[in-house]
């Protein structure tokens, strides 16, 4: 299994970015997904949940801002981040059946 993300950079705040994770090795439609990212000096946080059945839930900080949504056909998840805020900033990764991207580091400047 190998998740490979990218979409990660440098933007201001009120920006956007879109994240993508696309995934070998597993059966990506039958999986369930999921964003996660890690401040510098804090622990691993919880943003998004896709489920197999297309429903999805967000965490409070980021719900109304991000969308989380697969291509079933690319074998990809993806985080459309709008109005971006300082406090986005950190290390985002995508969670698929259970197994781990690697990371990509996303950082807001004011």
């Amino acid at each position: 299994v190998q998740l490979v993300e990218s979409g990660g950079g440098s933007v201001q705040s009120g920006g956007s970015l879109k994240l993508s994770c696309v995934a070998s090795g597993l059966i990506f439609s039958r999986c369930g997904m999921a964003w996660f990212r890690q401040a510098p000096g804090k622990e691993r946080e919880w943003l998004s949940n896709l489920n197999r059945d297309g429903t999805s839930i967000y965490a409070d900080a980021v719900k109304g801002r991000f969308t989380i949504y697969r291509d079933n056909a690319k074998n990809t998840l993806y985080l459309q981040m709008n109005s971006l805020k300082w406090e986005d900033t950190a290390v985002y990764y995508c969670k698929v059946c259970l197994n781990w991207g690697q990371g990509t580091q996303v950082t807001i400047s004011s």
